[in-house]
């Protein structure tokens, strides 16, 4: 059975090729490469000549039978994309669902990623956050963003130079204007460059420059909603207990139902109780 193996490649920088990313390259009988002129050039700068076969997203399905006759036959097949790691806004999954179907063996070699890169440099929480590609066009794009105006996570998503102003200031009108934001663009390229600053402020920016580049948008997530305080839940529910009990409600009915809706102990708002009928 032959072997399919995802090979990220550097976004900008050729020496971030690492040792792995030579050895699979190096090991595979046929390159399949979203552009084969880009990609061969990237073979003929690590010493390598190989087979090219055309993979992008248009012929995905076209490829798909010779892919897998190639590794019927026995033999290794490595999948690049122009830039980055194969499958992230790129072709690649949808060959590797087809390999593991097939029962062939598959492995994916690590390597640069342009979420990955600009979410750590964004300087905003990289614990917990949500990668949305590229945006709508269009009408499209508004509702979209208002759909994730909730969202807690840290945001990223790709965009295009020629219509980065236009969704700076829709993102404007889907959120809120303060929110911390990174402008990333031409990561790890010689004229790599981070915007950092509010939303409102990266809109202005951008709309004073002319964008120029690949970009990748960090913005904050929705700020957490704070819980009201303790002492604050806990007066109300005294109050409500007490209007409960002057209505004629039996003690413990009362201090079961309250302690229900305020999410409280039920020992604890039956000691309300018992303060409240001392008073």
């Amino acid at each position: 059975m032959g072997k399919l193996i995802l090979v990220a490649t550097p976004i900008g920088n050729l020496d971030d090729i690492s040792t792995r990313q030579t050895a699979a390259l190096q090991e595979a009988d046929l390159v399949a490469a979203e552009d084969t002129r880009h990609s061969g050039l990237l073979l003929q700068h690590m010493g390598l000549k190989k087979p090219l076969l055309s993979y992008f997203q248009h012929n995905e399905e076209k490829r798909e039978g010779r892919l897998l006759a190639e590794l019927e036959a026995g033999r290794t097949v490595a999948l690049i994309s122009d830039a980055g790691t194969p499958g992230i806004c790129d072709p690649g999954s949808a060959i590797l669902r087809a390999a593991v179907q097939a029962g062939h063996a598959t492995d994916a070699i690590p390597g640069p990623c342009a979420l990955i890169q600009a979410l750590i440099l964004s300087g905003l929480p990289t614990e917990r956050f949500a990668f949305e590609g590229f945006l709508p066009r269009g009408q499209a794009l508004l509702p979209f963003l208002q759909s994730l105006r909730q969202e807690q996570r840290t945001l990223i998503f790709y965009e295009a130079p020629h219509r980065l102003q236009n969704t700076l200031q829709t993102m404007r009108q889907a959120f809120e204007p303060e929110r911390p934001m990174a402008v990333c663009r031409e990561l790890t390229k010689k004229f790599q460059e981070i915007n950092r600053g509010t939303l409102a402020e990266m809109a202005e920016l951008w709309q004073q420059r002319t964008p120029k580049g690949e970009f990748v948008l960090v913005l904050g997530g929705a700020p957490a909603e704070q819980p009201q305080a303790a002492e604050d839940i806990r007066q109300n529910a005294r109050q409500h207990l007490e209007r409960l009990l002057a209505g004629g409600m039996k003690h413990k009915a009362a201090a079961r139902e309250v302690a229900a809706l305020y999410q409280l102990p039920v020992g604890e708002v039956y000691q309300m109780g018992l303060e409240l009928k001392q008073n």
